[in-house]
């Protein structure tokens, strides 16, 4: 979800005024979602490395959060949409943590939609973490399955994401579910975040139901024309 800063920049405002339009974009999109019957999707909200991120900046960005989250509690339930969180919790501040706790607690049994979010969030890590339980599940080498792997990361019992989307013009991972994206599909835009609404993801998913996925395979005319 990047671009808030350059957004606010642009407007002449500063960067609080963007992390509250990127607010806003995230239940517009999450609204989208819904309403486009999509299952699933993750934002990725806060990285281990947005600690390098001023302080101040830091904690604007965990109380907005919290206030996002009390706010939004009943429009969730309402459209039976699950909340979960991807990450680690123990270094987020206890008010958001209590938030997020609540928040996910009560939206467990919604079955409509999963809103994950990314907080203190870290591709390697996530696979470091999933090996250490591995380990702790006295699971050996020889027994060690894709499947079984999957089931020790964050996302357990989710699909993999079929578009990644990334916003501002930025074309890259930036540590995002790296074991999860092995197949998916990617779609950049120059759209800053607080500028991306259902118009634009309209756009990503018409781009992304043109592609042919053959996961290693072959697509039809492939087969059709003999080729490899």
């Amino acid at each position: 979800m990047d671009g808030n800063g350059r957004w606010a920049t642009r407007h002449g405002l500063p960067r609080t005024e963007g992390h509250k339009a990127g607010i806003r974009s995230a239940r517009a999109i999450v609204m989208a979602c819904r309403k486009l019957s999509i299952p699933y999707v993750t934002f990725y909200a806060f990285s281990k490395e947005n600690w390098r991120r001023p302080e101040e900046e830091v904690a604007f960005l965990f109380d907005l959060l919290v206030r996002y989250l009390n706010d939004e509690l009943d429009s969730l339930l309402e459209r039976d949409i699950r909340l979960c969180v991807l990450g680690e919790w123990a270094d987020l501040p206890f008010v958001l943590r209590q938030a997020l706790k609540h928040v996910c607690s009560k939206t467990k049994q919604c079955k409509a939609m999963t809103v994950n979010l990314a907080l203190n969030y870290s591709g390697r890590e996530e696979i470091t973490r999933a090996c250490a339980r591995l380990v702790q599940k006295g699971i050996p080498a020889s027994e060690i399955t894709p499947e079984r792997f999957s089931e020790c990361l964050d996302t357990a019992g989710q699909p993999d994401p079929d578009l990644i989307i990334r916003t501002s013009g930025e074309q890259r991972l930036s540590n995002f579910l790296l074991y999860q994206v092995a197949y998916s599909e990617f779609y950049f835009t120059p759209v800053l975040w607080p500028d991306f609404d259902e118009a634009c993801l309209r756009e990503a998913l018409e781009v992304f139901a043109k592609r042919s996925r053959r996961f290693g395979g072959l697509d039809q005319f492939d087969k059709d024309n003999g080729s490899v």
